[in-house]
């Protein structure tokens, strides 16, 4: 995963555990979620977005 090992990656968890909070982390990763599966579903399906533009001139 990005060439990180799990000794970094639980060093990013515990710093994001810090800055946060522990009630803060669940609403990040399910905004960062849902941003993801936005950009997915674009890249995936990029003529709709040109279909709605055309539609709407």
């Amino acid at each position: 995963m990005f060439g990180l090992g799990w000794p970094e990656v639980a060093i990013i968890g515990i710093v994001a555990l810090l800055v946060f909070g522990p009630k803060k982390i669940p609403e990040i990763g399910s905004a960062l979620g849902k941003t993801l599966r936005g950009f997915k579903e674009e890249i995936n399906n990029p003529q709709l977005e040109e279909e709605d533009s055309e539609i709407d001139r």
